[in-house]
């Protein structure tokens, strides 16, 4: 079995991918009106607006109502992702930090409300 991606379910399509490109620099594949793809190294995120599920997936997810998963994200420089969701007005959860177990992680949360770490892993 091989993980082939997370959909987040939107009300807010355009806005959803319009902060995941300025927090990746990573352009968004449209494939069907209301439903896109960005590929990571690794992994794919895809986006779609809760209309699409409630057409074709029986309404099985609901918009901005996730309060348990956090989508993460490896970076190489955490502080300069901060400044660039510093200033397009991004909401900051909290500022770079350095963890206890040596990575430095920045937490956002999306137009949706879903949290979104991004962190570096220490120079080893």
């Amino acid at each position: 079995m091989k993980f082939a991606s997370v959909r987040v379910v939107t009300q807010n399509f355009a806005a959803l991918i319009a902060f995941y490109q300025t927090l990746s620099g990573i352009e968004a594949k449209h494939l069907a009106d209301g439903f896109a793809e960005m590929h990571f190294d690794g992994a794919v995120l895809a986006i779609s607006s809760e209309q699409l599920v409630k057409r074709f997936n029986a309404g099985a997810a609901i918009a901005a109502a996730n309060r348990s998963a956090i989508l993460e994200f490896e970076t190489e420089n955490v502080d300069a992702v901060f400044e660039r969701m510093k200033a397009s007005g991004g909401n900051i959860v909290q500022e770079p930090t350095a963890m206890p177990w040596g990575n430095r992680s920045l937490l956002l949360r999306d137009p949706d409300g879903n949290l979104v770490n991004l962190f570096s892993r220490p120079e080893r």
